[in-house]
């Protein structure tokens, strides 16, 4: 592992030192495959468990700095490609939306509540990282409580934007039209609050405090990287009404808007 280290640390000096994208690149790829291979060892020997642990956050920054210095800042535009770019909902009956939306719960919930919770939790029990004060049952059912409370805001968002929205949670065929009715009338994303609460309810009733932190990680992507862009298509597409809107609701704090019937009269605004 020595000569390992000292590569990574003089390329990350070079690319320090010189600005160059190519030391950079070095030191990514470098960093990741030291990362792999130091992965597959702990899960099969089930040891190194928490080197393993430290290379995978050093190979996030590693990549990290990497993009930003080969194109001036992370690539925010990688995330709204394909079915992720923004696209009006077609003109379509209500029940049709609703129909797609529950397509749309079933697959992500699918793999965000269940696969990705699961594997993590899996690695941690493979690598011996489990955290003991997690494993009480009380704490297993407060996660139940807390999943519950965010799946029935979730499904209250999804509700919300298909019949009152025109449109679905995917970003492909989003609103049609702008909405601040229902649970969009406390927070202006209920969804990613939802999934934010409905990961930590899961992490707490497995027990895992990886969950715990995916959750976390995945308020600060969706907040850094998918916010802005989403927020710069509504306010291009509806304007006043949601730059008003958003002047009264925040994203993550649930209020009520102060001007609660003011609010409502822009509830439904067509593109």
């Amino acid at each position: 592992m020595v000569p390992d280290v000292v590569l990574f640390v003089v390329a990350s000096a070079l690319a320090a030192i010189f600005g160059s994208r190519w030391c950079a690149a070095v030191v990514a790829v470098w960093t990741l495959g030291i990362t792999v291979a130091l992965a597959l060892y702990a899960l099969i020997d089930r040891v190194a468990g928490w080197g393993a642990v430290a290379m995978l956050l050093a190979s996030i920054g590693t990549l990290g700095a990497t993009l930003t210095l080969w194109f001036g800042s992370l690539p925010r535009q990688w995330f709204f490609v394909g079915p992720f770019g923004f696209r009006p909902a077609e003109d379509r009956p209500r029940s049709r939306h609703l129909l797609q939306s529950l397509g749309q719960v079933v697959v992500f919930w699918g793999f965000f509540l269940v696969v990705l919770p699961a594997v993590l939790s899996w690695i941690e029990m493979r690598l011996r990282l489990e955290w003991p004060a997690l494993d009480r049952p009380a704490v297993a059912w407060a996660g139940g409580l807390v999943f519950l409370l965010g799946s029935a805001t979730g499904l209250w968002s999804m509700i919300s934007m298909a019949l009152v929205g025109e449109g679905t949670p995917l970003p492909a065929a989003t609103a049609r039209k702008l909405v601040v009715v229902g649970p969009y009338r406390f927070v202006r994303n209920p969804m990613a609050v939802a999934g934010a609460v409905q990961t930590v309810g899961v992490g707490l009733w497995l027990g895992s405090w990886s969950v715990l932190v995916a959750a976390g990680a995945g308020c600060l992507v969706w907040n850094s990287f998918i916010r802005p862009d989403e927020e710069a298509d509504l306010r291009r597409r509806f304007g006043e009404p949601y730059i008003r809107y958003c002047a009264e609701v925040r994203c993550w704090i649930p209020r009520r808007a102060r001007r609660g019937r003011a609010a409502s009269t822009d509830s439904v605004v067509s593109m």
